[in-house]
């Protein structure tokens, strides 16, 4: 999946600004964090499937593992657009 930066960097043919090398340090500590916060969501949901027996309940458990899950990723890239767009 790509992210709002990389899509607006295609629509735009490539004009956007490069980055400092300290905003990109920055937005790839946000990846690993944004990446370990889903790990640990879907590592807990696995958990509390096991104990878990009907399928209604399991149904409504993964959708709400999958909003967390898009809830997550959106916080996390809202964190990199505003690394993106600070003036230093």
């Amino acid at each position: 999946m790509k992210s709002a930066y990389e899509l607006a960097l295609e629509r735009s043919g490539g004009a956007l600004r490069e980055l400092p090398e300290d905003k990109k340090a920055e937005i790839n500590e946000l990846d690993v964090i944004c990446k370990s916060k889903i790990a640990e969501a879907e590592i807990t949901a696995e958990n509390k499937l096991k104990t878990m027996s009907d399928p209604e309940q399991i149904r409504e458990f993964k959708e709400s593992l999958a909003n967390e899950i898009l809830s997550i990723r959106d916080r996390y890239e809202r964190k990199k657009e505003a690394v993106r767009n600070r003036q230093d």
